[in-house]
């Protein structure tokens, strides 16, 4: 007689929880980990997810999904993960550049990905209070544009461990991941090596879990990436993040991106009375050196004169609440990433194998991106045993090559705005203002798709990229020959050569990012 669904489950879950074996083991009970976890087991893969700490995180980024990271958190069946954690909707962005301002939403998308025309909607308004901050997590969408969310980090990452702990195919153990197993004979990879803390004594006891396929997510600070893939990240900036209390800032359900002469914050709200203010810290600034006040000295000097009058209280508030400590902070990491195929029996994905600035908010877009093109390029139907070595193999060649359609748009569109956000040089500072005057013009359609993971077309932003290059060559040049007469003829040379520079910084910003991206 044939096996039962249910009789197999029992017996799957009595192998993981006794015999520490499953068709899967997962590392890192994060954003990647728990959506790969959940995904496989949906297929009827039996589940190990291994998280070293199933506290409730406390972090600073991660805490804004853009609307294509919730269609893939859909696809996944995770949706409901984003109920009940007093989740805010992001309908779109308003930057603030040097006293003006432009506010846009996210356009209108057809099912093949194409923008619906007449979707612009760069003079949208949200819905919510008069000044901006919403009094309560009710809102109301008054048309079917796409939605993203903000939210705390900590409480979107229990939902989505709940989930796991729920499904069951999946059987979840806190313990602390230490090392690969690999055969006597072979270099392939059959599980980890672990330390499980005794709940009698408190002790850590070294233990194994073991599986066809190992999955490492162990995020931004993994120590098995430098031995699967070689890679480092390259860290340019640190994000400081304070938790605003009731701060006021139009228009609400919307990203905020404060861009000042020497300094660049990102505001959102995330929660009814909460709202996360993330300010990136040059390394280098005189204003954040030890001797000047660090970086408390940094954000009070420099980054409030450049907030809005009516968000500086509730940043003073803020810092004061801290006394003495310095606010959280997150390095602003860069880290490519790299075809899989010469490990057997181990794939590496998450924030441990790719990552941008944070700025753009589009690292758990890609996480969920990827978790839906691996698990249907992991099928059973397609790779019936995952100990199959070249059916995995394919599989992840074939992943490096078809998440580029949404990653290399988000991956380049965070680096190079970041370095023109945070432009310190002349010709970056014609490219920032050549960036936001693009959007006043109402060129935001393209760029906010983009952005929110809606849009999946790397050409498209090459063209607007370039676009933005082109008019900001042409506003310098009107600034350079001002006025009328012969002086203004005379300065015509110098207006070319500061487009030719304006135009290699554009190419030196954007094309060494893009090329890593797309191979």
């Amino acid at each position: 007689m044939a096996e039962t669904k249910q009789a197999r489950e029992v017996r799957n879950r009595e192998r993981r929880e006794n015999g520490h074996e499953a068709d899967v083991v997962v590392v890192g009970a994060g954003v990647f980990g728990c959506a790969i976890a959940f995904a496989l087991a949906n297929q009827g893969r039996s589940v190990i997810l291994l998280e070293r700490w199933m506290h409730e995180p406390d972090r600073i980024v991660g805490e804004l999904l853009q609307p294509g990271g919730v269609e893939a958190l859909r696809k996944l069946g995770l949706e409901h993960c984003l109920e009940d954690i007093d989740a805010i909707p992001c309908y779109g962005y308003h930057v603030l550049y040097r006293g003006k301002e432009v506010e846009f939403a996210y356009p209108r998308v057809a099912k093949d990905g194409r923008l619906l025309v007449g979707g612009s909607a760069s003079k949208a308004k949200a819905n919510g209070s008069a000044n901006g901050h919403i009094p309560n997590g009710n809102h109301k969408k008054d048309d079917d544009r796409p939605e993203g969310r903000s939210f705390h980090h900590g409480r979107f990452i229990m939902q989505l461990r709940r989930a796991c702990l729920a499904h069951p195919n999946i059987s979840v153990f806190e313990t602390e991941v230490m090392a690969t197993i690999k055969g006597e004979n072979s270099d392939a990879v059959l599980g980890v090596e672990t330390r499980t803390r005794d709940k009698a004594t408190g002790e850590k006891k070294p233990d194994c879990f073991f599986g066809a396929l190992t999955v490492i997510a162990d995020g931004y600070a993994s120590i098995f990436r430098k031995q699967l893939l070689g890679t480092t990240p390259i860290v340019r900036s640190k994000f400081y993040g304070l938790e605003l209390i009731d701060c006021p800032f139009p228009p609400a359900y919307h990203g905020h991106v404060v861009i000042g002469e020497q300094s660049l914050a990102l505001l959102y709200q995330i929660g009814t009375h909460e709202t996360r203010a993330l300010i990136d810290v040059p390394p280098d600034h005189p204003a954040a050196a030890p001797a000047a006040g660090g970086v408390r000295n940094y954000i009070s000097s420099i980054v409030l004169p450049s907030l809005p009058e009516h968000v500086q209280p509730s940043v003073r508030a803020a810092l004061d609440a801290l006394g003495d400590r310095i606010p959280k902070s997150m390095p602003n990491s860069w880290l490519p990433s790299r075809k899989q195929t010469h490990n057997d029996g181990v794939i590496l994905l998450g924030d441990a194998y790719n990552m941008r600035h944070p700025l753009t908010g589009g690292g758990m877009t890609v996480a969920f991106h990827d978790a839906v093109l691996l698990s249907e390029l992991l099928h059973p139907d397609i790779v019936p045993d995952l100990a199959d070595h070249a059916a995995v193999r394919d599989a992840m060649g074939q992943l490096h090559w078809r998440r580029k359609q949404l990653t290399s748009i988000i991956n380049v569109l965070a680096q190079a705005l970041y370095s023109l956000f945070a432009a310190n040089d002349w010709q970056l500072r014609a490219l920032q203002r050549g960036c936001f005057e693009y959007f006043e013009k109402g060129f935001t359609d393209e760029p906010v798709a983009l952005l929110g993971g809606l849009l999946k077309r790397p050409l498209v932003l090459a063209y607007n990229f370039y676009a933005v290059a082109f008019l900001s060559i042409w506003l310098n040049t009107l600034d350079t020959c001002s006025g009328w007469g012969p002086l203004s003829i005379l300065k015509l040379p110098l207006a070319l050569i500061q487009a030719v520079l304006i135009l290699w910084k554009a190419c030196v910003v954007f094309l060494p990012v893009f090329w890593t991206e797309l191979w």
